[in-house]
């Protein structure tokens, strides 16, 4: 399976973010999209939701045989940075109701605790309001809810902003563990973390994509120009 992205643009006004923004992620691979902040990535992210109507391009689903089909909600698995959960209900509870409102979606349901085991949520944790939760904890959950989900296309929007080191590492061993199963791309403006995660990188720069060549990020003379090209655009 691959996600095709073909001659994206996107204007706010007099601002162009994305200027033909052009590119296919394949499963089975973590891509870092690496950008400033402000460089497009959240609006690439939401024009690939549908949250945000694309000015021009398309975008696609294209299996191993050539076959194209549009993209629809439930293809996109979206995790916010700021995570957004149901802060009224307990861990079980948010579980049991997402659940029963997806019964008959979701292949070979579990019991509420066998996912959150799986999260490494503690016993003592589950019966807590999720409002309770720190920032991380928040963020397992809303991650949980889209790997139940099984979407193939997950987009994960700075997914490790503001979470303790032992919560980080948890997140990427669970992005390794389940990267073969979908087309995984995350967002980030730290060149270190899109080395240690991610399969390829992929950099957005005024409005554009392109990948990195992980190889020559070894050559300083490449990694300058690449640290650069990002200097110049958080400076414009």
């Amino acid at each position: 399976m691959k996600l095709v992205i073909s001659d994206i643009r996107k204007a706010f006004d007099d601002n162009e973010v994305l200027k033909g923004a052009t590119y296919t992620f394949e499963q089975g691979r973590i891509y870092g999209l690496l950008g400033r902040n402000g460089a497009g990535k959240t609006t690439l992210f939401n024009c690939l939701n549908e949250d945000l109507r694309i000015d021009s391009g398309a975008f696609w689903l294209e299996d191993d045989a050539g076959n194209k089909r549009p993209i629809s909600a439930e293809d996109i698995g979206y995790v916010l940075s700021t995570p957004v959960v149901p802060e009224f209900l307990t861990a079980r509870e948010f579980l049991r109701f997402f659940l029963d409102i997806n019964k008959g979606k979701i292949p070979y349901p579990q019991e509420p605790d066998v996912y959150l085991d799986y999260m490494q949520i503690e016993p003592e944790s589950r019966d807590r309001l999720l409002k309770d939760y720190s920032h991380g904890m928040k963020n397992k959950m809303q991650l949980l809810i889209q790997y139940i989900a099984n979407p193939p296309v997950m987009l994960l929007d700075e997914p490790l902003t503001s979470l303790d080191v032992v919560a980080s590492e948890e997140m990427k061993d669970l992005f390794k563990r389940r990267k073969a199963e979908h087309i995984t791309v995350l967002s980030t403006h730290i060149m270190e973390l899109a080395l240690d995660l991610c399969d390829d990188i992929v950099i957005l720069h005024n409005g554009v994509l392109a990948p990195v060549d992980r190889e020559q990020l070894d050559d300083d003379d490449y990694k300058a120009k690449i640290i650069a090209a990002l200097r110049e655009e958080n400076d414009a």
